[in-house]
């Protein structure tokens, strides 16, 4: 059996995967960017959260996730509100359009896709199941990396003193 050597699998992998994801922004509709787009995402997947663990969810910087938040507030996307842990921060959650929007966008994505995968057979759909399973489990140890993040932030807030009543920046 013939196997592939690694970098030109990643590369052709690299290419599929921002083929596809650019494909599904273009089915999705929407006028938000990618960057807001994913976001909106965070924050609906992890309300309430703080500007910090955004930026650490998403791998930015804290003042990118503030920018980002700042442009997501004023299209009436999300709402904060103060965070009663950490008097010089806020709590951001979505607003109920944000919701009905991303779940629109989502009914989107899901239908173009199920498009796409019934031009294909059962061997090559079994294949695809496969290969979800494996990029799935590739990309588990971001969900780590991730965590450790949110630790050195919470950690960080805790050695600043921060705390209820804590004076707001």
């Amino acid at each position: 059996m013939q196997t592939t050597s690694t970098p030109p699998l990643a590369v052709r992998l690299r290419l599929a995967i921002m083929r596809t994801s650019r494909r599904m922004r273009q089915e999705a509709g929407g006028e938000l960017s990618p960057s807001l787009a994913a976001a909106l995402a965070t924050v609906e997947r992890h309300a309430p959260i703080t500007p910090s663990e955004l930026a650490a969810r998403e791998r930015i910087q804290r003042p990118t996730a503030t920018r980002l938040l700042a442009r997501l507030e004023d299209a009436g996307l999300v709402e904060r509100t103060p965070d009663p842990t950490d008097g010089r921060s806020s709590l951001v959650a979505p607003t109920p359009d944000a919701v009905a929007m991303m779940a629109e966008v989502r009914t989107r994505k899901a239908a173009y896709l199920a498009r796409r995968l019934e031009t294909l057979n059962a061997e090559e759909l079994a294949t695809l199941e496969r290969a979800a399973d494996l990029l799935e489990r590739m990309f588990d140890d971001d969900t780590a990396e991730t965590a450790r993040a949110l630790d050195v932030v919470r950690h960080q807030a805790t050695q600043d003193g921060a705390g209820p009543g804590a004076p707001a920046a």
